[in-house]
């Protein structure tokens, strides 16, 4: 594994997000290899791609990754970002300004091995038939890759932060504010896991995402590369873990097409 000060630009988010993304990276790697030869190169569709970390890195490694994206500034970045990369992996990316309702207009059923859709649920209004439409796109066996916030544990950060009321109105809220102060759904892994049963991508498995680190300053800036190994790998841990697992910021569901 390349060391996490090399492969995640400091331009791309500070702890938190780099705490996000190396460690959703992980654990898609592991549902990746356990399913897949290694190196076979996967057919990608990153649904809501942002910045398009995720989908640089996958290309990087080989793998063909279409990235959707329906916000220009977002868009115009993953160009930027994309536009440095080496020949070879541009040529393994392809950009397309949309959202993930459609995939339909865009793409053939069956097209992708992998489908990703990171931090895109919440802003939904309509998250079961979007995630029926991503699982379409799925060749059989294929891998759904979801993330969501965590309803069960939105009292933890107002609690953490000394905020009672904040933390006695979450308990029971299926609704936060974002980092842009914009309100928005949460999830809960039960009622995903019978929306994935629904639309013939059962759960595989499930991650936490950021246990410990959830109430970071969204500015703050990474520590010395031995110090973020070290947080790196208690929230490695955390997210496979239980009872911690349940109390992360973020959900990591992965489901498997039938």
């Amino acid at each position: 594994m390349l060391p996490v000060v090399a492969h995640w630009p400091a331009a791309h988010g500070g702890l938190r997000d780099t705490i996000r993304q190396e460690i959703i990276a992980r654990q898609l790697d592991e549902q990746i290899t356990a399913r897949y030869p290694v190196g076979q190169r996967l057919r990608i569709l990153d649904a809501g791609m942002g910045q398009g970390t995720q989908a640089l890195r996958l290309a990087r490694a080989g793998h063909t990754v279409t990235g959707l994206e329906a916000d220009p500034d977002l868009l115009k970045a993953a160009r930027d970002s994309l536009a440095t990369e080496p020949a070879g992996i541009r040529e393994r990316v392809r950009l397309i300004e949309g959202d993930g309702r459609e995939t339909g207009v865009h793409f053939l059923p069956g097209s992708f091995d992998v489908v990703l859709c990171h931090g895109v649920l919440m802003y939904a209004d309509e998250p079961d038939a979007l995630l029926a439409g991503l699982a379409r796109m799925l060749a059989p066996g294929g891998l759904l890759s979801l993330v969501v916030r965590n309803a069960e544990a939105l009292a933890m950060r107002p609690g953490l932060a000394g905020d009672w009321s904040g933390a006695l109105a979450a308990f029971d809220s299926d609704v936060y504010t974002d980092d842009n102060g914009v309100k928005v759904r949460a999830d809960r892994l039960e009622a995903l896991t019978a929306t994935l049963s629904g639309i013939a991508a059962p759960l595989h498995a499930w991650y936490g995402v950021r246990v410990f680190t959830d109430d970071i300053p969204a500015d703050a800036g990474l520590p010395a590369a031995e110090e973020l190994e070290r947080l790196l790998a208690a929230e490695d841990r955390a997210g496979r873990t239980e009872p911690y697992r349940r109390l992360a910021a973020l959900l990591h569901l992965c489901g498997v097409r039938g």
